[in-house]
């Protein structure tokens, strides 16, 4: 089942340990991730709690939705009898790399890899090969993995990653690889931050470059913000291509208005100090619109463009209540009432991002060079 990390600044991660790792003390990353990055999945195999550390490293340095490959069987000791269990199953795989049979059960995992830009495959080694239960995922999911850009974290007590390296070329056989691996063994365990934050700044990840953008109406009055490239904000932008949503803001604290959105988005709550002109999520499913400041644990999710504090001020009615306010991605939210309702049409049809489209759900979409409301 696929679980979401995004919480400190967020997530992307892994890795894992191997047989006989030690934890280690962790120490705080400087080098910062990769910027404008695009959707990104990892997916990782623990055998011991060290993976779950360095995962907890890792998603404070980047935003992902993590994966957790499982044996079928619970409760297996790998490790015991000289790592007996564990170098069978290595050796069934070697023997017959090509048939099903020789991968040990893992238990089902949905993911739609057509979602993803980036793939961190994150896993430790067994007797220098990687764990049987990933390549058990990787050979049921290689093929499905083809064309993204893909980035391997292996884990080891001392032994190197060559033969690791090319299980991951052979099970994801058309990957666009992003660079080397990043290998982490014990004596290196306690540079994990540092490691992980080097490492993310050398690959060459699939970055999303369009800048997003929505608008927020008050009193007749619009303004654009530029959104963060961040999950809440990608949900949210998302969430607007079905059509605007109405809020109901009061001002709280004198430094800000807020209210229910309605629905909840993905938070990567920090304790930040957020400023005039902010956009903030505030316990998943609120929306704050600072024309102060306030330190708290907040998920960003954009800045108003082009106003100062006085400005903003006036714009967002501070000291009012009952405020009406009017998020979309049209640049004139008033004008939607006047919209014709369009049903069928053989003219070409755009969403709000000039892409052409076939299939219109409810929404906002432009044609013979006019706006229209759809509302299948």
């Amino acid at each position: 089942m696929i679980q979401t990390f995004f919480r400190r600044c967020m997530a992307l991660v892994t890795l894992l340990a191997a047989a006989s790792c030690s934890e280690g003390e962790g120490i705080e990353a400087k080098a910062q991730a990769p910027a404008s990055m695009g959707k990104t999945l990892v997916v990782y195999y623990s055998f011991t709690n060290n993976v779950r550390t360095i995962v907890g490293e890792m998603t404070k340095q980047v935003s992902a939705d993590v994966v957790e490959v499982q044996p079928a069987e619970e409760g297996l000791d790998y490790a015991a009898n000289n790592y007996e269990i564990g170098s069978s199953l290595i050796a069934a795989i070697r023997n017959h790399p090509e048939d099903a049979e020789s991968y040990p059960s893992i238990k089902p995992v949905d993911i739609d890899f057509q979602k993803y830009d980036n793939i961190i495959v994150c896993t430790p080694l067994w007797w220098s090969q990687m764990a049987a239960p990933m390549q058990s995922f990787l050979f049921q999911n290689g093929q499905k993995m083809a064309g993204k850009h893909v980035a391997l974290i292996v884990s080891s007590a001392s032994s190197g990653i060559s033969s690791t390296v090319a299980d991951a070329k052979r099970l994801i056989p058309e990957a666009v690889w992003t660079g080397d691996a990043l290998w982490i063994n014990d004596r290196k365990r306690s540079q994990t931050p540092t490691l992980l934050a080097e490492w993310l700044a050398s690959q060459t990840f699939q970055t999303v470059t369009e800048t997003m953008k929505m608008n927020i109406t008050i009193d007749g009055q619009t303004q654009s913000v530029t959104l963060e490239s961040n999950q809440a904000a990608r949900e949210l932008h998302e969430k607007l291509q079905e059509g605007p949503v109405t809020v109901t803001l009061n001002t709280s604290g004198g430094f800000e208005i807020w209210g229910a959105l309605g629905f909840s988005l993905t938070s990567s709550d920090e304790r930040i100090t957020a400023g005039p002109g902010d956009v903030i999520l505030y316990d998943d499913s609120n929306i704050c619109l600072l024309y102060g400041s306030n330190t708290w644990s907040y998920t960003r999710l954009g800045k108003i463009d082009g106003l100062d504090e006085s400005q903003l001020r006036n714009f967002l009615k501070a000291g009012e209540r009952n405020i009406v306010a009017v998020l979309s991605l049209t640049s004139d939210a008033t004008a939607l009432n006047d919209l014709k309702v369009a049903k069928d049409s053989k003219d070409l049809i755009f969403n709000m991002k000039g892409q052409q489209v076939e299939q219109t759900p409810k929404g906002i979409y432009v044609t013979k060079g006019k706006k229209v409301a759809y509302n299948k």
